[in-house]
């Protein structure tokens, strides 16, 4: 199901004279499915939260969406547990993979996050961006390769599920930075092997995020251009994280073929 754009004027114009690829984050660039996350999340850590306040008797502080934007978007799973729960100056133990989503381990956390998210996915299904489908398709007809970088283990189900496979060269996502060991972002590793799969070099590849933490990894990772999609939170806050530019809408971005000399 496409969530329409307005039609307003180009703002950003890419063109082949400068870059060769185009490396897409998934959740609330290409698809709706970051709303689903967000949701998840509150979920998980609201249950952990009230658990936490009665138990010690202190107060119960919900998980908010700026705890979501600052500590846990864009990071792979585990990376978010531990880093919302530092900001509140709580600690879980690791656990282990075996464990199941009941355990009160960050492992299990991380469980049942996934759960509920799937849950709200089977429910709902997958929603797509039209302006970002549309930027993907006059991007692939210019010449430019593509690839979707995202945190999540679940990407190659949500872009199945979309049926947007055709529109990609290649996907680094959690299951194969787990498998390659790679850090999650802000670390930029994972757009760095991305780059690697469609063989160009940073400096010829733009970047495409919704999150802090992406947009930082594409800063550190030194590619040639870094735009924001500011889908929720304050205006001008991924440029302040990194972004040369920050747009609301991908069809404010234009394509430009190489023109033969």
């Amino acid at each position: 199901m496409s969530t329409s754009e307005p039609s307003v004027p180009p703002a950003v114009v890419l063109s082949r004279r400068d870059l060769d690829a185009a490396l897409f984050d998934l959740d609330g660039v290409v698809t709706r499915t970051a709303q689903v996350h967000a949701e998840a999340w509150t979920r998980l850590f609201d249950a952990y939260l009230e658990t936490h306040a009665r138990r010690s008797g202190g107060p119960f502080r919900p998980f908010t969406a700026e705890d979501y934007q600052r500590y846990v978007d864009g990071r792979p799973r585990l990376d978010g547990i531990r880093c919302f729960l530092e900001s509140r100056g709580l600690t879980l133990p690791e656990g282990s993979p075996e464990e199941g989503s009941e355990a009160e381990t960050v492992q299990g956390l991380g469980k049942r996050k996934n759960g509920y998210f799937l849950e709200a996915l089977a429910r709902r299904g997958v929603e797509v961006f039209a302006g970002a489908v549309g930027l993907l398709e006059r991007l692939r007809a210019a010449g430019f390769r593509t690839a979707v970088v995202s945190a999540s283990r679940n990407c190659e189900a949500v872009v199945r599920a979309a049926g947007l496979e055709h529109l990609f060269d290649a996907r680094v996502d959690g299951v194969e930075a787990g498998r390659l060991g790679l850090p999650g972002k802000p670390a930029p590793d994972t757009f760095l092997e991305a780059a690697r799969r469609l063989r160009v070099s940073p400096e010829r590849a733009v970047v495409l995020e919704d999150a802090q933490a992406g947009v930082q990894a594409g800063r550190r990772g030194h590619f040639g251009f870094v735009i924001g999609v500011r889908r929720a939170g304050p205006e001008g806050s991924l440029v302040r994280a990194g972004a040369n530019v920050e747009v609301a809408h991908l069809a404010t971005v234009k394509v430009e073929k190489e023109i033969p000399e």
